[in-house]
């Protein structure tokens, strides 16, 4: 059923703008005399369905057209770009993360976990693999773009529609629903400075027969890696020592061994860069290029996808629907090359038989020994699959609409990871000869072997691959209903209703060979998996107060069940809309939402991995040194920790509110402003291992090993012997699990524009900006604690505003683009100032050749910045906010045929 609005052609066309007021929507003006009532759709945000994007809660829109216009490579590029993502988020091109093969996005810098992401209005299966270690998230790295219709983008709490994790905003992904004929698309870019070229072709069309309509899309991606030799100003690391390529040192005097001629003979490796390098401790072998040489800073791609639908018009008052989509990529990065110490797995050292001396060996192979920097790449294979089917139409006897239907999602990834076998300490060592009477292994090594190339059988000797399996998946049948419910005086009063059952689960499954001792790493990789049902029933009202002012209420209950125990949760949201004047919209908002436990929270065996940096407070206390000059503090890289699951977690709570106006004085210009404001309690987060480290320093200091408190902080703190020969009185692990403890709250402005000049004889000049900018943001760990400023926190690399801006001219056959991307102020590496603002220019030109045939060429960083950050040394950008390509370009070919 379509609901009809009453409405003179002015405040139409007012209302048909409004859906690119908060976003970028990319609307070619028409006259406004020809404006005519927009057909009702379902918006984000509500699944009552109305005549625009106009609402209490602003819904920013991005078209298909933006992403080929404003030089957006895909959907994540689109959404990483929109003002409202000012979150900082570790990418697939971050470098060594959890989720290499990944992109997340994190609105309003709240995190990827606090974001709903739909594909169609229905979940999808998170990525398997949790993001930074921790918590859940959906991957964006792999939706096709040529299926896509529009992004919808709404800001602010949304579980009385939509249930978890809505509590930082909804991103729906609309796909299109029919296609008249069939469209090749061929797209081909590099850069100037060389490296990351990418390809892409997609064939996409459609047909009806009769009562059935049909659309189908194929999509073939190639991207090419970005090593960091590719860029001169990181292809290798200055100022610093270079990194050790082969040395040997003596443990009990801290001395290495001098090597002769050794490093001589060795001068080819990593591009004839390896010399003798001298320290206080004596001299190595060493390269400034050999981190850098075994980096990419982009990844490489390839994947695939297919997407088909089906509409079946069964009666005139029933349509049968079917959507599947599988998409399959090959993600490829490396982060560190292939490097060996002497008893890694215990204390680093042996006792050598030849010299009588306590001694550790290391050693780091090069491209040069191996075959070429590539036979030590990691890549992860992953499937992504979804199938949705239902019936819509109308009620029997009613005017209302309904759907039904179920959906089901799967995400499959195996990581295929290059370990050292269990063997390479006796590659270089030889046999141990037992162990001496502290425990140290015993072994009487030929320096030769050490000091000696490898070739690339021997390397294939003492290394393997370690394969893991992760997937998740998500079931859903859901049943909703829209109609009108009765009169008033100012119109209809409209309902909605859904309810929702559904279950998903996860498991991750390293490789067993780990725990066999197959490979040269540490035991005890357990299998994560669990699994979680899901209940809700949720209703909302549009409700007509009067002819100008127009209210919105919702209710939802949502429970879960999960590790034997059930957590239920009610929200509700409420809105009002005021019209003083046809050009004039006041509108205000009130939400709760929340969010259930991450599985991987609740489920994780065992994770491990370590810390940026990590400061000591104990050994610093015993040094007699202050903690700004300490040498043990902010060291880098930080402690390593292990982390546990825990079933007792409760929801997150959420609150959110804003007020925004909306001004549209004629169909050529509108603009409007909206405060927003979030709040989260109860947040999930792992137990601060720094404060468990100022907690152990002050137990330990003054001698209370056994309180409740003290004595759960020392027995989370794992270190090294006082007396230990080697690291003695180090950190070696910190035991850290999740709970609900922390508070955040956040809150901001969002300024949106868009004038429309309109000529006989030079065409349509477009013009549109959008602007977030975050006033406030506080955090608290723990109660008690003191509230941290966010903004000032040079920890927090989040964006403190953003602005976007476009300028289209539409003459002809001819579409020419300028967007330019504002990026406000971010800290530097070392968290010692503020990098300046930056802002980027994209250019691109669209020129219809024929009625068939469309051409377009694209740049972005038309000017070829590269942002500079040398306070913490190499690579030398800010890694994660800015990129190091540079300049990119793209031509594109379209061609239509059948339609």
């Amino acid at each position: 059923m379509t609901i009809k609005f009453k409405l003179n052609p002015l405040a139409a066309g007012a209302i048909a703008l409004l859906c690119g007021v908060a976003g970028p929507t990319q609307v070619l003006a028409q006259d406004s005399s020809a404006a005519t009532t927009p057909p009702a759709v379902v918006i984000t945000g509500s699944r009552i369905p109305r005549a625009g994007t106009e609402g209490p809660t602003a819904v920013t829109v991005i078209t298909a057209d933006d992403i080929t216009k404003q030089g957006f490579r895909n959907v994540f590029d689109a959404l990483t770009n929109q003002t409202q993502n000012s979150g900082f988020v570790q990418g697939a091109d971050y470098g060594n993360t959890f989720t290499p093969s990944a992109n997340a996005i994190s609105l309003r810098g709240l995190g990827p976990n606090h974001t709903l992401v739909l594909l169609n209005g229905r979940r999808m299966a998170d990525f398997p693999i949790a993001y930074d270690g921790t918590v859940n998230f959906t991957n964006l790295a792999n939706i096709p773009s040529s299926v896509v219709e529009r992004i919808e983008i709404l800001s602010g709490g949304a579980s009385a529609v939509y249930g978890s994790d809505a509590i930082a905003g909804v991103v729906n992904i609309i796909l299109k629903k029919k296609a008249d004929g069939y469209d090749i698309n061929v797209k081909a870019g590099g850069t100037s400075r060389g490296g990351a070229e990418d390809q892409r072709v997609q064939f996409t069309g459609g047909k009806s027969f009769d009562k059935l309509t049909t659309l189908f899309s194929v999509e073939l991606l190639e991207r090419e890696p970005l090593w960091s030799a590719d860029r001169d100003f990181m292809a290798q690391k200055t100022g610093v020592a270079p990194t050790s390529v082969l040395g040997r040192k003596n443990v009990s005097t801290g001395k290495y061994v001098d090597l002769g001629d050794t490093c001589s003979s060795l001068s080819d490796l990593y591009g004839g860069s390896t010399v003798k390098y001298t320290a206080k401790a004596g001299s190595y072998c060493a390269s400034p290029k050999v981190g850098p040489t075994y980096w990419t800073t982009q990844t490489k791609n390839s994947s695939q996808n297919l997407f088909g639908s089906a509409n079946y018009e069964l009666s005139p008052e029933t349509t049968l629907y079917a959507e599947a989509l599988f998409g399959q990529n090959r993600s490829t990065q490396n982060t560190r090359g292939p490097s060996w110490t002497s008893r890694s797995l215990t204390d680093s050292y042996f006792w050598n038989q030849n010299t009588n001396v306590y001694e550790a060996w290391n050693r780091y192979i090069s491209p040069e020994e191996i075959g070429g920097v590539e036979r030590y790449n990691r890549y992860w294979d992953d499937q992504t699959s979804s199938l949705s089917i239902g019936a819509r139409g109308v009620i029997p006897g009613t005017s209302w609409n309904y759907e039904a239907g179920y959906t089901a999602s799967l995400y499959k990834s195996q990581d295929h990871r290059p370990r050292a076998l269990a063997n390479i300490d006796s590659f270089f060592l030889g046999p141990q000869l037992g162990v001496d009477k502290s425990g140290v292994a015993i072994y009487a090594p030929d320096p030769a072997r050490l000091t000696k190339r490898l070739t690339p059988q021997e390397f294939d000797s003492i290394t393997g691959t370690a394969v893991s399996n992760d997937k998740s998946w998500t079931n859903t049948v859901s049943l909703s209903a829209n109609g009108d419910a009765f009169e008033l005086p100012a119109g209809p009063v409209k309902l909605a209703a859904v309810a929702e059952l559904g279950k998903q689960g996860f498991s991750n499954t390293p490789d067993p060979r780990i725990n066999e001792g197959y490979f040269n790493v540490a035991t005890g990789s357990d299998v994560t998996a669990g699994t979680r049902k899901r209940y809700a029933a949720g209703l909302e009202a549009s409700i007509p107060v009067l002819k100008s002012v127009n209210a919105t209420l919702a209710g939802r209950y949502d429970k879960y069940s999960f590790a034997g125990r059930d957590d239920g949760k009610f929200t509700y949201n409420g809105g009002v809309e005021w019209r003083p004047a046809q050009q004039l919209l006041l509108r205000g908002n009130y939400a709760t939402s929340f969010r259930a436990p991450d599985m991987n929270y609740i489920f994780k065996a065992r994770g491990t991995g370590y810390y940026a940096s990590t400061t000591d407070y104990y050994r610093c206390a015993k040094a007699g040194q202050p903690i700004a000059s300490c040498e043990f503090a902010n060291y880098s890289p930080g402690a390593d920790y292990v982390q546990t699951g825990s079933k007792d977690l409760r929801s997150e709570k959420g609150r959110s509110s804003g007020l925004g106006i909306v001004w549209s004085p004629s169909a050529d210009f509108d603009m409007s402003v909206d405060y927003w404001n979030i709040k989260i309690s109860d947040l999930v987060t792992n137990l601060s291992a720094d404060k468990l480290l100022q907690d152990e320093a002050a137990c330990r200091l003054k001698g209370d090993l056994t309180s409740p408190t003290c004595a759960d902080a020392i027995s989370r703190i794992t270190r090294y012997a006082d007396n230990a020969l080697n690291k003695p009185g180090e950190i070696k692990s910190i035991l850290v699990n999740p709970i609900n403890a922390a508070t955040t709250s956040v809150d901001g402005i969002d300024i949106a524009g868009k004038y429309v000049f309109r000529t006989k004889e030079y065409g349509n000049v477009i013009t549109k900006a959008n602007y977030s900018k975050t006033l406030n943001k506080h955090s608290r760990q723990f109660t008690g604690d003191v509230l941290n400023d966010d903004l000032e926190d040079l920890t927090n690399y989040d964006w403190r505003d953003k602005l976007n801006a476009s300028v289209t001219w539409n003459i002809g056959k001819w579409s020419n683009t300028v967007f330019f991307q504002r990026y406000g102020k971010v800290p530097n590496a070392a968290g010692t100032a503020f990098l300046t603002p930056t802002t980027l220019v994209n250019a691109s030109v669209v020129y219809r050749l024929n009625e068939r045939t469309t051409l377009s060429v694209a740049v972005n960083n038309l000017f070829n910045q590269v942002k500079t950050d040398n306070s913490a040394g190499w690579p030398y950008y800010p890694v994660g906010n800015f990129s190091p390509v540079g300049r990119q370009g793209w031509v594109e070919l379209n061609y239509h045929f059948g339609g």
